[in-house]
């Protein structure tokens, strides 16, 4: 059996090593990372125990310096070896990783990290990932492999399970759960910001269009199509909807520098606004907690990031989604939504009819959606009870 790595003021601790996609500065996996390391740190607390991670990064001095935790490099496989060695076990999660859209390595690097972690001996836990697409199935026998290896494996979504399930991988071993990210909470305080408090009492004085200004319709938009059809699209809808009422659209880039970019050319796009409408850039820096609270003075968020819209949930900000993946279609249909549009396909004079629809309707979609929401973040917090729960019986 493992051994803690020791006592830390009498109580128990226990070094676990995080893979994912962090150190990139994406505000979405950013988020994921702040949320796991919450619900560790909490969920140590409440079950005795101290929880040591180390975070493995693309840049790990930058990762330290905002989590306060330790990191490693993801891709120097000497540290990796080291890192993993001294461990206690590893999380692999959350985020889309056992996926081949993106890259075909994807899913040899963190199959393989999952992998060389089960060869040390070391227990891994897999913590509400997202699964696929796979379109190599040729990846399907690896990810069984490191799957029916696992101590504990999660997804945060149904279709993620079936997968697995086609897999090979039985359906009772895989938990499925919200994603990490319906659990993180807003900052006490920054600099600068309301904190929690304050974004509380905007919330339940209205939205941030309280006192008669323009109501705040946050945008979170990325590149997908390369012929930019898709943000075309965004900017007509978007302008139609502020020439009929005023508005004011705040666009939040979520992966810096890319999703700025994108929005400054949907905002070039608009063309002229009506009467009382305007449009603004938000910098909202490298905190996940700061883009939280960006998210939380929105009156509606119209969002292509999985995470923006993740965010309003998690604050009660009435979302309208916009479809590249069907990972957006899976989070919307577990609050009995659908995408209002597409990549493909968006009507502007329908969207921004729904938009207004959200605008004049908040508060009945927040008492529609409040126990989906609540039962959604009270299970993010299952994977962290698990995986505590496992590290004691076993040091046991």
């Amino acid at each position: 059996m493992a051994e803690a790595k020791g006592l830390t003021n009498g109580v128990k601790s226990f070094r676990i090593v995080i893979s994912g996609y962090y150190g990139f500065r994406n505000s979405g996996d950013e988020a994921v990372l702040k949320s796991i390391l919450l619900a560790l740190e909490e969920e140590g607390k409440a079950q005795g125990v101290r929880i040591e991670p180390v975070v493995l990064s693309g840049d790990p001095a930058w990762t330290e310096s905002m989590y306060g935790v330790k990191a490693a490099g993801r891709m120097h496989p000497l540290q990796l070896l080291r890192t993993i060695a001294g461990s206690d076990g590893l999380i692999s999660g959350g985020g889309s990783l056992l996926q081949d859209v993106t890259g075909s390595k994807t899913i040899p690097y963190y199959a393989g990290v999952l992998k060389l972690a089960q060869l040390l001996g070391k227990p891994t836990f897999i913590y509400a990932q997202g699964v696929g697409p796979v379109l190599n199935r040729r990846m399907d026998g690896l990810i069984r492999h490191v799957m029916m290896r696992s101590a504990y494996v999660s997804v945060r979504d149904a279709e993620s399970a079936q997968l697995l399930g086609r897999m090979g991988v039985p359906l009772d071993r895989i938990g499925v759960v919200p994603d990490p990210v319906m659990g993180l909470p807003l900052p006490p305080a920054m600099p600068g910001a309301a904190g929690a408090e304050a974004a509380a009492a905007l919330s339940a004085a209205g939205g941030a269009a309280a006192g008669g200004a323009a109501p705040v319709v946050g945008v979170s938009l990325r590149r997908w199509r390369k012929d930019g059809a898709d943000l075309a699209r965004a900017a007509e809808a978007l302008a139609e909807l502020a020439r009929r009422r005023p508005v004011r659209l705040r666009f939040l880039p979520f992966h810096t520098p890319a999703d700025a970019e994108a929005s400054r050319e949907v905002m070039e796009r608009l063309g002229k606004l009506g009467d009382g409408s305007s449009a603004e850039l938000a910098a909202p820096g490298d905190d996940p907690q700061a883009m939280l609270l960006e998210v939380s003075r929105c009156d509606v968020l119209v969002g292509m990031r999985l995470h923006a819209l993740i965010y309003a949930a998690g604050q009660r900000v009435p979302m309208l989604g916009i479809s590249y993946d069907p990972k957006i279609d899976q989070f919307l249909a577990r609050l009995q939504e659908t995408a209002a549009a597409t990549t493909e396909v968006m009507d502007a004079s329908a969207f921004a009819a729904a938009a207004e629809q959200l605008l004049d309707g908040a508060e009945a979609w927040r008492t529609s959606k409040a126990a989906l929401i609540d039962r959604l973040q009270s299970e993010a917090r299952v994977p962290a009870q698990q995986i505590i729960q496992h590290l004691r019986q076993r040091a046991r």
